[in-house]
């Protein structure tokens, strides 16, 4: 059996938002209303990831939830052949000062000055020389196809679903750009993240993390991809198994697997009451499939996704 990280271990699984804004940006909360509005959402943990500021602070210390550090740094708006707005955002999550965080509370940094993924690149390398982890933030937003990221180095992951540009502009939905860049053969998660900015736009996708709640051990599974993304959906399980591909979740009305280079696979139930899905699989399946994932969809519209297993992966073999 081969099982996706995120259910290898039976810690309880910690709701957690990773893409905050609060009114030390562009947000309209202050951070104290931020953190308490997620709190009133079950949320366990959460990062405040303003613009180029940089945050350890918990302002609502009375509250039961874990403050990863972190925030969000961005590329001045360019234009390729003389049209559009393109730009590069990306979110840094980091430990504790104690544990090697490179960067002081309040910290303000300057926009990027980069128009191509090789100029973006030197930022991405100081935010790791400073002990943080990275995500691709919104591509679609950022009208940055994969062909304008995919040379990035060092990120454990990409936002797969931003509800932030859903909301506003019905873009970042359902892991456009995922597939293409996993299909090269390149390792790297998926999120699921707000980025909001009104009080209404929080709390409406997350990450669900197979870790103790603190900052180091959810650190420790975000880069190790064990965590689902949600919109609402619970996922419980996925696994591989003799050449079968196996999910249980919450009620869903359809489950999908997907594989670059195959068109996706569904298995549908109108009444939205689906718990248990097997898909059979070409074999050897690590012959035939670079990687599988899966994702599904409930009655009400609302997503969740699975992180990949990838072929030939020993670590996650149980």
């Amino acid at each position: 059996m081969i099982r996706q990280q995120a259910f290898l271990e039976k810690n309880r699984m910690l709701k957690g938002a990773l893409h905050c804004h609060t009114t030390r940006s562009d947000g309209a909360g202050t951070p104290e209303e931020v953190i308490r509005y997620h709190h009133q959402h079950g949320y366990d943990f959460m990062a405040l990831t303003d613009h180029r500021v940089y945050n350890y602070k918990n302002y609502a210390p009375d509250l039961p939830i874990t403050i990863v550090p972190g925030m969000e740094i961005d590329a001045l708006p360019f234009r390729t052949n003389g049209y559009g707005s393109r730009t590069f955002h990306t979110v840094c999550l980091g430990p504790s000062r104690e544990d090697g965080n490179g960067y002081e509370q309040d910290e303000r940094l300057q926009s990027a000055r980069a128009v191509t993924q090789e100029e973006y690149q030197p930022y991405l390398d100081e935010v790791h020389a400073k002990n943080n982890l990275t995500i691709l933030c919104h591509p679609e937003w950022s009208c940055t196809p994969p062909r304008m990221f995919e040379k990035l180095q060092g990120d454990i992951a990409m936002e797969i679903c931003n509800t932030g540009s859903v909301k506003c502009d019905d873009m970042d939905m359902d892991a456009p750009y995922w597939d293409e860049i996993l299909g090269q053969g390149k390792r790297i998660w998926g999120v699921a993240a707000d980025d909001g900015h009104k009080m209404d736009e929080h709390c409406l996708g997350w990450v669900m993390v197979n870790a103790r709640s603190d900052v180091s051990d959810i650190l420790r599974a975000l880069k190790q991809g064990a965590f689902y993304s949600s919109c609402g959906p619970e996922i419980y399980d996925f696994y591989i198994e003799n050449d079968t591909a196996v999910l249980d979740c919450s009620p869903v009305a359809s489950i999908r697997m997907h594989s670059e280079g195959y068109p996706t696979k569904v298995i549908r139930d109108a009444s939205g009451g689906m718990t248990h899905a097997e898909f059979r699989l070409r074999a050897p399946w690590e012959s035939t499939f670079r990687y599988i994932r899966m994702s599904v969809i409930d009655r009400d519209g609302r997503h969740a996704w699975t992180n990949p297993i990838f072929a030939g992966d020993p670590e996650v073999r149980v």
